[in-house]
Parts: structure tokens; sequence; C-alpha cells
């Protein structure tokens, strides 16, 4: 198996663990963090409707990082203050953190930081 494959799996792995033990409901929703080398997301699922409802997102995608450089910590706290403003604006205060299995360092924390900051408790 080569080194690649082998990283993926390992996240698939990771991913799948941290699913096991952490979802979603309409009290606590779950916060997903995905980051990948260019860009991060994250997004606030509520599990307990069906399929997974994503009642508020946020990413470097969007128009206001238009020509700016996004895969670094600065992004992804701004991304974790995006989406902590929507989700105070959309009632929710109480999170479920996700960290997508990653380690929770550097872009992943900055985010996480970014989000207490604008008022969601984790």
């Amino acid at each position: 198996m080569n080194k690649h494959k082998a990283k993926l799996e390992g996240l698939k792995r990771r991913q799948r663990r941290v699913r096991g033990k952490v979802s979603g409901t309409s009290e606590r929703p779950r916060l997903r963090v995905t980051r990948t080398n260019a860009n991060i997301y994250a997004q606030i699922i509520d599990d307990s409707k069906g399929s997974s409802l994503t009642l508020v997102s946020a990413s470097t995608l969007e128009a206001e990082f238009k020509g700016t450089h996004t895969s670094n910590k600065e992004a992804a706290e701004k991304v974790g203050q995006l989406v902590g403003k929507r989700a105070i604006e959309a009632g929710i205060t109480k999170v479920a953190f996700d960290r997508g299995g990653r380690i929770y360092h550097g872009r992943v924390k900055a985010l996480a930081d970014g989000a207490r900051a604008a008022g969601l408790e984790f």
C-alpha cells in the first residue's frame, strides 16, 4: 500500500471513530470541521432529523475571502468567527465539536478558538 493511500485510510478510520462518539441533537448540534490543503469548511449539523440537516455553514470559499490566502490559521479563525456569529443569529449557543479525524492543532484549533470567541460553547 502506498503512503498516500495509507494516510487516507487512517483519516477515514479516525473519522468513523469520532462519528461513533459525537452526534448532533436539536439542543446541541455538531460543529463539523473539514480541512483541505487549500480551504477550511465548518458546518453546524443536526443529526437527529432523518438525514443530517445543515443548519449553518461557513468556508473560505465565500466572497469575503476572495483574493486572500485561505490556507492559514488567520483565515481559519475568521471562518470560526463567521460560523459562530451565524449560529448565534440562528439561536444556537452550544455545539458538539467534530474535528473530522484531524489533530486538534493548527487550523482546526484556530477555527475552534474563533467560534468560541464568537460566543459558541463546546
